[in-house]
């Protein structure tokens, strides 16, 4: 038995899942993930470094790494990327005057950062809940989501609120059944 079937075995036992969660400031980060783990979200401030959240779902550990997205905190977002399975990107889809910034700063991740290359990208468009908010439809146009190649990252866009709750699930289950099967295959 190779190191690396050895290695692939020691993880499928523990079948834990690596997600960084990042995106703008004031996209709704720590709200979903707190809606997700089923804490109240009456009382939330601007994440100034990161919050960690370990979650069981379908059988798997989840690992959420939610990292503030201040312009002054996007610089050390590169201290994260090591293991990174999946990139949870969130949007504000009520903010249409920071969509190119999104934009800009996701597609700097993407394509300059070696450490995720291969991790699966599930975009939220939050605020779905908010009158005039863009549908998930105009994200993915205006962000140029199709230009993400499918042999660099598999990738899906979801609208949700994080509020509502609406969606977040789905998309959960989205992103670990896609890390899942890149990883935890069957021998």
């Amino acid at each position: 038995m190779g190191l690396m079937t050895i290695l692939r075995k020691n993880r499928q036992n523990e079948k834990e899942i690596r997600i960084l969660m990042l995106g703008l400031d004031n996209a709704g980060k720590t709200t979903i993930l707190k809606r997700i783990n089923g804490e109240p979200i009456d009382t939330i401030s601007p994440t100034l470094g990161f919050n960690i959240k370990t979650l069981e779902h379908e059988n798997y550990k989840l690992n959420i790494w939610d990292v503030g997205g201040q312009r002054s905190i996007r610089s050390y977002w590169r201290n994260y990327f090591e293991q990174t399975d999946a990139l949870i990107w969130v949007v504000d889809s009520a903010d249409r005057l920071r969509l190119q910034d999104c934009k800009t700063e996701l597609f700097n991740l993407l394509l300059k950062e070696e450490k995720l290359a291969g991790a699966t990208i599930l975009v939220l468009a939050n605020k779905q809940d908010l009158a005039g908010s863009l549908s998930d439809q105009e994200i993915r146009q205006m962000l140029e989501l199709d230009s993400i190649k499918a042999s660099q990252h598999h990738w899906a866009i979801f609208p949700c609120s994080a509020v509502t709750g609406d969606n977040l699930l789905k998309g959960m289950d989205w992103v670990v059944n896609d890390v899942a099967s890149r990883i935890y295959m069957l021998d």
